[in-house]
């Protein structure tokens, strides 16, 4: 996985009158989120703020990335664990990280890529990705940038699912019976079909 570094400062004010003010100077409130329980066993959150152009790289891309966190001269390694958007102008409001073990596995979303030109696409048929991401659980050093899918062998009328997916030292964390890709049929692909039939 990519790695990069995001510095931030620990927030003392965490109500909505303090948050508005911190969007308004830019900052993006954030919480850290580890191993760390309160005396009522929920996790403890570590709050914070940093600055959105800080944030574009980390947050507009495709990649997925290990993040290195400085807060207020303290360094932790953390991932994405969700983003908050409004839900009219797209802004971001919030983001929480998930600080990580390298001892211990963790549960992330990976993006899909598909390689090869399918042999339904060749019959006319077209591809069509479902799902972009498939969550996997794995030490973070084991999880790769992307899964590479093979499609080369995949016909009209067929899919793969999650449950088709192997790869070494990832434990598939989506369900089996999510639908990653498939070949969709279309006017040409049955055009071409019924002609074969006429022809037998």
């Amino acid at each position: 996985m990519k790695e990069i570094a995001v510095k931030g400062q620990k927030r003392e004010q965490t109500g909505k009158k303090a948050t508005r003010l911190m969007r308004k100077e830019g900052l993006v409130p954030c919480n850290l989120y580890g191993e760390k329980k309160n005396d009522a066993g929920l996790p403890e959150a570590l709050s914070f703020a940093v600055p959105m152009t800080d944030l574009r790289k980390l947050i507009y891309t495709p990649h997925i990335y290990v993040v290195n966190l400085n807060i207020d001269g303290v360094e932790h390694k953390a991932v994405i664990k969700e983003l908050q958007f409004h839900p009219v102008s797209d802004a971001l409001l919030h983001i929480d990280f998930y600080e990580i073990n390298e001892s211990k596995p963790i549960t992330i979303g990976i993006p899909v890529k598909l390689n090869g030109l399918a042999q339904g696409v060749r019959d006319g048929g077209r591809l069509a990705l479902i799902v972009r991401k498939v969550n996997v659980t794995a030490k973070y050093q084991d999880i790769p940038e992307t899964l590479n899918i093979d499609v080369t062998n995949l016909n009209i009328g067929k899919s793969i699912k999650v449950g088709d997916l192997d790869f070494p030292g990832l434990e598939m964390a989506t369900s089996k019976e999510v639908v990653v890709c498939t070949i969709k049929a279309t006017r040409k692909s049955n055009a071409a079909a019924q002609a074969t039939e006429e022809e037998a």
